[in-house]
């Protein structure tokens, strides 16, 4: 069994930590932009290509229920290497499927597997001493974040030029080779919990009722990752109109400057390490709403109304790295032997608040149009806000009884 370190973590292994979160978390998101092809290809009719990408996210949250919670329990090195495999074999027999059911199967496969970039996250939390722990977190989220942000333009990008089978070739490779680079470099830890697994998954629900910063946490990220959600469903859509007349290459570009928000992770864990969450929250909500006004704000000018849309871009997911890092910052401050557990609640309830703002943002773009659909994208981060106050009230009046 590993310890925390006493000093902080090679800067080298952080960099492998973050690098290793993005390659695999991006594989959730190649599919999304190349639902089109991949559905003409392997035979899908139109009315269920959805499940090109569905399968994948279903998978993802079986994963984050019941695989993310070994990392309590199985030596976390073997568990992500174990996973890399799986996960490479995954894509391999997406990039070959010749019909639907091979390549649905592996979609599900794929979403079960890549949650082994949340064990890499409460991993960090164990190497990193608690004075500098919201910093390596918020390195390794940024990572993470990243491969969210570049995985749909790289995956139109590499389709545009080789088909949508190299995109998942290529990936299948990357995620073999990164197994052997962890297998070499990241030490072993094997958690303390000697939980047997059917009791280990039905601990989850005392987890979650008894541990009041865990539910706060996922309200308030549900709320901005909702928004996120909304915000990436939309935009594309209204940037391929009229209004904007994009190509799919300006699209990706569009996409790729929206990444620059991602250097608030480590901004947000040093704020947290300094004892600053609770504000640093409130900011990070606030923004989230925010960045969903400035595209109101447009005039006339195409040129402008753009400007303002990527700035709101950049402001939003800005919002979403800090509070990301703020919430994992808190929960792993509650204790080493539930981390994975934690985290793996966490994800699965701001991923439900994710589904809703996409489901939400396409049916009001389609049906009200563009400003319906940003008045829901503010209104989400806003519902996180409303709570935060109670939050907050409570603070003070700790501190006035104190």
């Amino acid at each position: 069994m590993s310890t925390p370190l006493s000093n902080n973590p090679p800067r080298g292994l952080v960099l492998l930590l973050a690098a290793a979160a993005g390659i695999i978390v991006a594989n959730l998101y190649y599919a999304q932009p190349l639902v089109a092809p991949i559905a003409a290809a392997i035979g899908m009719p139109p009315g269920l290509a959805g499940l090109v990408v569905t399968l994948t996210q279903i998978g993802y949250a079986l994963g984050l229920l019941f695989i993310v919670p070994l990392g309590d329990l199985v030596e976390n090195r073997r568990l992500v290497v174990t996973g890399l495999v799986a996960l490479g074999a995954a894509l391999l027999l997406t990039a070959t499927a010749g019909g639907a059911l091979q390549f649905l199967a592996a979609a599900l496969a794929i979403g079960l597997a890549a949650v082994v970039a949340q064990v890499l996250v409460p991993f960090a939390a164990h190497l990193a001493p608690e004075a500098t722990r919201g910093q390596v977190v918020g390195k390794v989220v940024s990572g993470l974040l990243l491969g969210i942000m570049v995985a749909r333009p790289a995956a139109s990008l590499v389709a545009e030029a080789g088909g949508w089978q190299a995109v998942f070739g290529i990936a299948a490779v990357l995620v073999l080779l990164l197994a052997a680079v962890l297998r070499l470099r990241l030490p072993q830890r094997q958690p303390s919990a000697a939980l047997p697994y059917p009791k280990l998954i039905a601990s989850l629900w005392p987890v979650l009722r008894d541990t009041r910063v865990l539910r706060r946490r996922a309200l308030y990220h549900a709320g901005l990752f909702g928004a996120f959600s909304l915000f990436w469903t939309v935009a594309p859509m209204a940037l391929a109109s009229e209004a904007f007349g994009l190509s799919q290459a300006g699209i990706a570009l569009f996409a790729l400057v929206g990444m620059a928000g991602a250097v608030a992770s480590p901004i947000a864990g040093r704020l947290a390490d300094r004892g600053h969450t609770l504000v640093a929250t409130a900011a990070a909500l606030a923004l989230g709403a925010l960045s969903f006004a400035l595209p109101l704000l447009a005039p006339q000018s195409h040129w402008v109304a753009l400007a303002l849309l990527t700035v709101a871009a950049i402001v939003l997911d800005a919002a979403v790295a800090a509070n990301l890092v703020l919430g994992q910052r808190a929960l792993f401050s509650l204790g080493a032997e539930m981390r994975s557990r934690l985290n793996g609640l966490y994800f699965a309830l701001f991923f439900a608040g994710g589904a809703l703002g996409s489901a939400l943002g396409g049916w009001l773009y389609a049906t009200h149009g563009w400003h319906a659909a940003l008045f829901a994208g503010m209104a989400l981060p806003a519902i996180g806000l409303a709570a935060w106050v109670a939050e907050y009230a409570e603070h003070v009046a700790a501190r006035q009884a104190a």
